[in-house]
């Protein structure tokens, strides 16, 4: 009888300890997330919004990599809306910029949950907006992170936690 109790404890704490369980992650409150929505999820419509994401991350980031402050952030992204307006123009003639509070669906990515709501915000909704949309964020900039997608878990929810920490100090 004693060895059967300790089987089914055993059992049930394998189990209990191998199960995937989601992890909430905060983004700290001083953040500036960007969200592109594609047109539709036609595989045209999907190709041309991560055409645009990239250049349009790549501009941003041009223009962000030596911030240290979120109002620093803000204001150089007000200032050059212009600028990623020009981006877009080369690539669609139907889109709308939102740089405000914006509304965010919730996401689930590598084990990470993060939950909907309206957040400070650059949204990039593409023609009508129906297909799936791409969000990180730009302050601190997270998004570095969307370039490896060979991250193992740990490291991913280590280097977020570095980065936060480090933003964080800074302000």
């Amino acid at each position: 009888m004693k060895k059967t109790i300790i089987l089914v404890f055993s059992a049930v704490l394998i189990i209990f300890l191998c199960q995937e369980k989601s992890q909430k992650v905060i983004i700290p409150k001083n953040s500036i997330r960007i969200r592109i929505i594609a047109n539709s999820n036609s595989s045209t419509d999907l190709l041309k919004k991560m055409q645009i994401k990239d250049e349009i991350e790549n501009k941003i980031y041009d223009l962000l990599k030596d911030v240290n402050s979120i109002e620093e952030a803000r204001e150089i992204i007000s200032l050059n809306l212009d600028k990623l307006n020009i981006i877009l123009e080369e690539e669609t003639d139907d889109f709308k910029i939102s740089f405000g509070n914006n509304y965010f669906p919730k996401k689930v990515y590598k084990d990470v949950i993060y939950e909907e709501g309206n957040y400070e915000s650059l949204v990039i909704t593409l023609g009508q907006g129906k297909g799936d949309n791409w969000w990180c964020v730009l302050f601190p900039p997270l998004c570095l992170l969307e370039n490896n997608d060979n991250t193992k878990d740990v490291e991913y929810k280590f280097f977020i936690k570095e980065i936060i920490d480090k933003y964080k100090n800074n302000n």
